[in-house]
């Protein structure tokens, strides 16, 4: 059966692959899917990590302060 879900192929170390094969055990699913997962919490922290940024640059002694209202309109 086709899969709609885009297929990588990656290389794990021992020590990497046997803790992947403990989590997907512990929360039983499969080793793919738990991988999938992980990657998309990685790809969040990464972006959280890049909002961050950016507002520390935006949150600075004297910015413009932009209401509620106009930022929204």
């Amino acid at each position: 059966m086709p899969t709609t879900k885009t297929r990588i192929n990656i290389s794990l170390s021992g020590a990497m692959e046997k803790a992947l094969a403990h989590l997907a055990r512990r929360d039983r699913v499969p080793q793919a899917t738990k991988a999938a997962r992980l990657l998309e919490t990685a790809i969040e922290l990464e972006e959280d990590q890049v909002w961050d940024t950016l507002a520390r640059e935006r949150d600075s002694k004297g910015a413009k302060f932009v209401s509620h209202e106009n930022a929204w309109s």
